[in-house]
């Protein structure tokens, strides 16, 4: 996990202010550093005045999970002076997995990408064909990309920036101009300036070119001010890129197969074929994510490296059951439960005197984590659990409530702050945990040394998980069904990975999503419909001896397979969103929507 912060101007140096800084060594806190260049505009560009320059600033913060040392950033080729902030993790390249460090890798294939042909100097003609390979180069690299990521590179050879986050967008970047007409682009809003921010599309990898007009009033007497209309776009395609200048890309994610079963299909089980081939596609994606990981700054609390955000539900669970397959027996797994102390919730139970229970246990993610934690301990008991109870009394929510709006910007509907609350404080991970083994049965104050956080986002989308999807098949069949899922999938990017990313990110933690892997979702988008949920499916026979009682229709491939993997309970867990489930939502009385803008 890495910072970035990048500016174009005119008029000197433009650097983050203090606030952004130290937010942006908050998600890096290993290295900083700060790298400048500075060129001329192309000749001509006014006749009022003669070519300014222009100075790009980057600043990069690095956050080190892979390879044997910190790889400090920007990296800067001391030949061509080109330059690339990148924060990400490149897991495949080319659908090779990478060993060391990603950084590294990506930054030579760039470098490779750009270089120009070989021979005796180029003509006119020959320099802009190469400039258009090169483009088409950089666009092949980044199609090649496994993995989450965000980036600016810098193309010192042929005059062009690229900028981009990943096609799902599971790491911020955002872009603005401030108000003397500088362009910055940062993983998170830059305070020293009130204009707004918006998050990078998804929809490519987007490139200024230096040669071109890219200035408002370069013609003309006056200011001189970058104009966001200038950056062209290299697209997101299905189809195989074109041979036109304006480059696209090969998508990695396939389109959704959207076939409808020909009769009834047959059931599911656990022994169906299509759950033995999800589990081993969800294995490889988690084994990606959790191997390898470095030993965590020495702490007093034990050097814990991954730890799950835990609400006790099903698609949590199964990453956890997993990973105790993967990871050493001897490697402690650390499950964060956050829960709320709300007002509202804990006045409506007083006055009904059913508070029987703390404004904690009753959380209901508190009481299904906590099943979950004993589930896990008696299907696995040869692994250290650490189940760490995350309680935040009202008054602690109130205190950080404005970083939280801080770091969630520009998102600012009251359901962004319920569940960036929730993903806030639970990626502070202090709380008091209690091990599955060991001899001491009293819990103890602890703060998590893992810098990685696995999250089960993504697993609704994929395998029809929410309520309107079951609406949907009892509205329209398999064809409605799969437009819902079609809906949800294709939308992934412009959705809420961004905020996720900067809330989750800013205790210096990196999270990691097994069921967005490229290509785990390009597994399960060509499977069949009926073989990821249960609609439409019909239950088996009676006299079955399998025991599939009980279980959701709503990602029930998932279900089976925690039910395979001995996980009975949570086989039937309901769905619950994390804004009630931890109880970040209405704690002030009063008639809000989730989609009211904050005051």
């Amino acid at each position: 996990m890495c910072g970035i912060f990048f500016s174009l101007s005119t008029n000197g140096s433009v650097l983050p202010n203090e606030e952004t800084c130290t937010l942006l060594r908050n998600r890096g806190p290993d290295s900083f550093q700060v790298h400048t260049v500075q060129r001329s505009l192309a000749p001509g560009h006014s006749v009022h005045s003669p070519a300014p320059n222009i100075v790009l600033t980057f600043v990069s913060t690095v956050l080190s999970l892979r390879g044997d040392r910190i790889h400090s950033q920007p990296f800067v080729d001391p030949t061509t002076q080109s330059v690339l902030c990148w924060n990400g993790e490149a897991w495949k390249i080319a659908g090779e997995p990478v060993q060391d460090n990603d950084t590294e890798l990506i930054f030579q294939s760039f470098l490779h990408a750009i270089k120009p042909c070989s021979g005796q100097e180029l003509s006119r003609t020959s320099t802009e064909r190469d400039e258009k390979g090169a483009v088409r180069r950089i666009a092949d690299v980044i199609s090649n990309i496994t993995g989450p990521f965000s980036f600016v590179f810098y193309d010192a050879v042929n005059s062009k920036l690229y900028f981009s986050r990943d096609c799902l967008g599971r790491r911020s970047l955002l872009r603005g101009l401030d108000e003397a007409g500088n362009l910055r682009i940062c993983s998170i809003c830059d305070s020293s300036s009130s204009t707004h921010f918006d998050e990078v599309d998804t929809n490519g990898v987007h490139m200024i070119d230096f040669e071109q007009n890219i200035l408002q009033n370069a013609l003309g007497p006056g200011p001189i001010k970058f104009n966001l209309e200038s950056i062209q776009t290299l697209p997101w395609e299905h189809k195989e890129p074109s041979l036109s200048y304006l480059q696209t890309q090969r998508n990695p994610i396939p389109q959704m197969n959207k076939s409808i079963p020909d009769g009834t299909p047959p059931p599911l089980t656990v022994d169906s074929p299509c759950v033995q081939e999800l589990e081993q596609a969800l294995r490889e994606s988690l084994q990606l994510r959790i191997q390898n990981v470095p030993e965590p700054p020495s702490t007093t609390s034990g050097d814990v490296k991954v730890s799950v955000l835990f609400s006790g539900g099903l698609d949590c669970t199964l990453l956890a059951r997993l990973s105790h397959d993967v990871l050493s027996k001897d490697e402690t797994i650390d499950l964060l439960n956050v829960a709320f102390e709300n007002p509202r919730v804990a006045a409506a139970a007083a006055n009904k005197g059913e508070a029987t229970l703390s404004v904690y246990e009753s959380c209901p993610d508190r009481m299904t984590g906590r099943a979950a934690f004993a589930e896990l301990q008696r299907v696995c008991p040869d692994r250290n659990w650490r189940f760490v109870a995350i309680d935040i009394p009202y008054a602690q929510t109130i205190a950080h409530r404005d970083m939280v709006k801080r770091l969630m910007r520009p998102h600012n509907t009251e359901m962004d702050l319920s569940i960036a609350c929730a993903l806030y404080f639970a990626s502070r991970a202090k709380g008091t945990a209690l091990d599955s083994r060991g001899n001491s049965i009293e819990p103890r104050q602890y703060t998590s040394s893992a810098r990685v956080l696995l999250s089960g986002l993504g697993a609704d989308e994929l395998f029809a998980g929410y309520a309107r999807h079951g609406v949907a098949f009892a509205r329209d069949g398999f064809r409605g069904l799969i437009d819902e899922i079609h809906l949800d999938v294709s939308r992934l990017g412009k959705r809420n990975l961004g905020r996720d990313d900067r809330i989750l990110s800013n205790c210096g933690r990196e999270p990691r999503y097994p069921y967005l892997d490229e290509d785990f979702v390009s597994y399960v988008l060509r499977a069949p419909v009926w073989e990821k949920c249960g609609f439409g499916v019909p239950d088996l026979p009676e006299g079955t001896t399998t025991d599939q009682t009980g279980i959701d229709s709503e990602k029930k491939a998932l279900r089976l397979l925690a039910l395979k993997l001995g996980m009975s309970h949570v086989a039937r867990e309901k769905k619950r969103a994390i804004q009630f489930g931890s109880r970040t939502a209405k704690m002030e009385k009063g008639r809000t929507k989730g989609t009211d803008a904050l005051s």
